[in-house]
């Protein structure tokens, strides 16, 4: 029993409002990263130049732009399950017998009583942390940005 009780007490002490923050925390960092490399992937694409039909254009000019990417659901899970069982099991069983010999009479009894009470405990606990992400085009503004800068001087 003392299994379950700890189980209990680990997910009821659990710091649900510290976890959701650290989580937000967490995303908001991962945010900043993935546009971080998404604009380190802009500033490559406009600076890498490539040769076609004898005309040096970068990446940008040709149409290609980086992928930026949002978190758009955050999911934090707990779960416990935990079952008891107890069961008593009592039985008594009892027996006689009696012998005659010339003149003797013998008599015998015997009583069996057994008592048995058997506990069983299981207790499991799950959390999961579940985020998801799509790509989005890059903002309208950077995009027109890059694009003009890229664009060959007359």
């Amino acid at each position: 029993m003392s299994e379950t009780a700890a189980v209990t007490r680990q997910l009821l002490s659990a710091p649900l409002p510290q976890i959701i923050e650290r989580l937000g925390v967490a995303i908001a960092e991962a945010q900043a990263a993935l546009d971080r490399n998404s604009i380190a992937t802009a500033q490559a694409m406009a600076t890498t130049d490539i040769e076609i039909g004898g005309e040096t254009h970068n990446l940008i000019s040709l149409g290609f732009t980086p992928t930026f990417y949002s978190f758009t659901e955050a999911t934090v899970e707990a779960k416990l399950s935990f079952s008891m069982t107890e069961s008593t099991e009592f039985g008594v069983s009892a027996g006689a017998s009696v012998g005659v010999n010339t003149g003797f009479v013998m008599v015998a009894a015997s009583v069996n009583v057994s008592y048995a009470r058997k506990f069983s405990v299981s207790a499991e606990g799950m959390s999961s942390i579940a985020a998801r992400l799509v790509s989005l085009p890059p903002p309208e503004i950077l995009e027109n940005l890059l694009r003009r800068i890229s664009e060959p001087t007359p």
